[in-house]
C-alpha cells in the first residue's frame, strides 16, 4: 500500500494549472539514467525485430514488455494521476510514439477522445520522454484551454506519415498564440486531458524522438462503442468491472504474453478503426 500523500507530488498550483490549461509539463518522473536504461531495453528489442512502430507492440506494450508493465505501476506516476482522477485507477492503453530523424512522420491537430468510445472525458494521458523531446525533433504541441471545448468534429485523412490510426484532423481554427510546446528531457513527463487539441511536427533533429504514452481512467468509466474492452487495474479497486482485466506479463515477449497481446490488441484495433472498412497495417 502506498502511504505517502498525493500533495507531495501534485500541489494545488499544479492542479489549478492542469484544470486551467488542460496539461501539466514538465514533471520529472525518472532520472535521465533510468530513461536511458528503458530506451536501451526498447532498442535491444528493435535490434532484433526492427522498429517497434512497425510491430503490433506499438499498441499496448505493457502486455508484453516487463519494463513497460513496471512503468505503468510506478508509484510517482500513480500519485500524480490519483490527484486528478481519484484513487481507483485503470490503465486503458499504452502506446509508443517514435519519430526517426527526417522520416516525415507527424501527428495532426486532434482530440484523443474522438474515437475512443469512453463514457465520459475523465481520461488522462501521461507521456514519458525516453529521449529528448524538443521543438526541432517533433515535440508535442498543445492548444491551451482547448480541453474546455466539447468533442469537436474530425476529418479522417489517412494521410501518409500521420502516426494517428485514421490521420484524423480536428475541424478547428488554431490561433498561434494559444499553442504551447511540450519540451521534455529524458525521464520527464507531461500530463494531458483527453479533450485537449494537440499534435506534433516531423523530426528535423539528429536523434530519434522516443515517447511512451499511458492512458488512465477511473474505474467507473465504461466503453460505450459496443466492443469488448480491456484495461489493467493499477491502483485501488474496481467495483464496476466495466473492462476485462489484463494480466501482468510474467516475462518479456513470452509465448503466453504474446498470445494475450494478440487477443487484446486485435479488439482494441477494432475500436480504433470502427466504421472505416480498414485494417491496421504493420511493416513497410
Amino acid at each position: 500500500m502506498n502511504m505517502h500523500s498525493n500533495a507531495q507530488l501534485l500541489n494545488e498550483t499544479q492542479l489549478n494549472q492542469y484544470e486551467r490549461d488542460g496539461f501539466l509539463s514538465p514533471i520529472r518522473i525518472f532520472s535521465e539514467q533510468e530513461a536511458y536504461a528503458m530506451r536501451s531495453k526498447l532498442e535491444a528489442y528493435e535490434a532484433t525485430h526492427g522498429s517497434v512502430m512497425k510491430s503490433p507492440y506499438r499498441n499496448k506494450p505493457h502486455l508484453v514488455f516487463n519494463w513497460v508493465a513496471e512503468v505503468i505501476r510506478n508509484p510517482k506516476i500513480l500519485d500524480l494521476v490519483e490527484g486528478i482522477l481519484g484513487p481507483n485507477l485503470l490503465v486503458w492503453g499504452t502506446n509508443f510514439f517514435i519519430k526517426e530523424p527526417d522520416d516525415g512522420t507527424f501527428i495532426s491537430w486532434h482530440q484523443d477522445s474522438t474515437y475512443w468510445g469512453l463514457s465520459r472525458p475523465d481520461v488522462l494521458t501521461v507521456w514519458i520522454a525516453l529521449s529528448p523531446s524538443q521543438r526541432n525533433n517533433g515535440a508535442m504541441k498543445m492548444i491551451r484551454r482547448s480541453h474546455q471545448l466539447d468533442q469537436l468534429p474530425h476529418t479522417d485523412t489517412f494521410e501518409e506519415g500521420n502516426l494517428l490510426t485514421r490521420g484524423q484532423k480536428v475541424d478547428h481554427e488554431v490561433a498561434e498564440e494559444d499553442v504551447a510546446w511540450i519540451e521534455l528531457e529524458p525521464g520527464e513527463a507531461s500530463l494531458h486531458h483527453v479533450r485537449i487539441i494537440h499534435g506534433s511536427e516531423a523530426n528535423k533533429g539528429v536523434d530519434r524522438r522516443v515517447g511512451l504514452a499511458i492512458r488512465f481512467v477511473p474505474t467507473d468509466v465504461s466503453q460505450v462503442n459496443g466492443v469488448k474492452d480491456f484495461a489493467t487495474l493499477v491502483r485501488g479497486r474496481d467495483d464496476y468491472q466495466h473492462f476485462q482485466h489484463e494480466p501482468c506479463p510474467q516475462k518479456s515477449l513470452g509465448v503466453a504474453e504474446k498470445k494475450v497481446h494478440t487477443e487484446i490488441a486485435d479488439e482494441s484495433f477494432k475500436l480504433f478503426y470502427k466504421g472505416t472498412g480498414r485494417e491496421p497495417k504493420f511493416g513497410d
